[in-house]
């Protein structure tokens, strides 16, 4: 798709879909204004944030922006690699329209991409990038709890086991993760893992280079 100023981009892509969907796109300047309300969270590598009508991206893309730019100080290309997928690993979207959810996993694609001093072909990052894009930004809807083919909405966990550049994932379907009175990991404020989770599905960890194989 072509590049978009992210800081001029029209609030609308037309008049049918505003009047069929409601779309209607939030200004960069309210997602920086709203995002500094939670200004250490959105600066903090690993925390979680879901944005349950995600539109193109436009606030997912700048928590990513303001997550990778903790990496600016990372030398070796494979601990940025690593994470800078922690990064990726804890934005979530839910969208009603699968082009917007397609331009969203593309957006962030390529704003990883942007920020990485390493050209020429990803290889098995690259994949797993775009995998765990796949995994975490769902075209569905967020009131009904069902992705556009009337599945449950599902989301990974994706938890960096230190030392070992592997990653643990646990599998939450999102009616289970809202429909609680106290909070679950994919939102624990600490980002830990909680003894009452009952994820649908665990597997065991892969190397952040080829988290793709788990293929579902």
């Amino acid at each position: 798709m072509p590049a978009t100023n992210e800081n001029t981009k029209s609030q609308i892509k037309s008049r049918q879909r505003v009047a069929q969907h409601g779309e209607v796109f939030t200004n960069p300047r309210e997602v920086n204004a709203m995002l500094d309300l939670v200004r250490d969270e959105s600066f903090r590598l690993d925390s979680r944030f879901l944005e349950p009508a995600c539109g193109d991206g436009n606030f997912l893309i700048e928590i990513l922006r303001r997550k990778l730019s903790l990496l600016s100080s990372v030398k070796s290309s494979t601990e940025w690699e690593f994470k800078s997928l922690i990064a990726v690993g804890s934005c979530y979207g839910i969208e009603l329209l699968e082009d917007n959810a397609e331009a969203c996993r593309d957006r962030l694609y390529r704003k990883v991409v942007g920020q990485m001093t390493r050209i020429g072909d990803l290889g098995d990052y690259g994949k797993s990038l775009r995998y765990m894009l796949q995994k975490n930004i769902v075209c569905g809807d967020a009131l009904t709890y069902r992705t556009a083919d009337g599945k449950p909405i599902t989301f990974c966990e994706w938890t960096p086991i230190a030392g070992s550049m592997q990653f643990a994932r646990r599998d939450f379907q999102f009616d289970f993760l809202v429909n609680q009175t106290h909070q679950y990991s994919l939102f624990d404020e600490q980002g830990e893992a909680q003894s009452f989770d009952e994820p649908v599905r665990s597997y065991p960890p892969l190397h952040y280079t080829q988290l793709y194989k788990y293929g579902d």
